[in-house]
């Protein structure tokens, strides 16, 4: 069974994936993971391989829920995505980082798709 927050989360994630579709993303997973970590959502728009992470907030008591991808999880992200498109898309010749933010301070929830929100980061 789920705690509130898991709850949330997995709201969160539905309504991304139905604004990504909306926008024209074909999504090709959700909660991806491997053994370096997990990727909230694949998704392919045109020829460009999107790796989404998706940050909601019940408050902004923290600011935008969109500055919430830390230069850590980027790291974490990058790792992972470089494994997944090694192992399945070899031939991709375009990928990028997306963040999907969802605030729900209000009644209906704001949602904003930031492309190219981030760089490869690895160390």
């Amino acid at each position: 069974m789920l705690n509130k927050q898991q709850q949330f989360g997995k709201k969160s994630e539905s309504i991304a994936v139905k604004h990504l579709k909306k926008h024209g993303y074909r999504i090709l997973e959700q909660n991806y993971r491997n053994g370096l970590g997990e990727i909230d959502i694949i998704a392919k728009e045109n020829d460009t391989i999107v790796f989404v992470e998706v940050k909601a907030r019940r408050t902004d008591h923290f600011g935008s829920p969109k500055y919430g991808v830390t230069p850590k999880k980027q790291q974490k992200i990058s790792m992972v995505a470089l494994s997944y498109l090694k192992n399945n898309c070899p031939k991709a010749e375009k990928a990028r980082f997306d963040v999907v933010a969802i605030s729900t301070t209000k009644d209906i929830p704001q949602i904003e798709i930031v492309k190219n929100a981030f760089e490869l980061a690895y160390r």
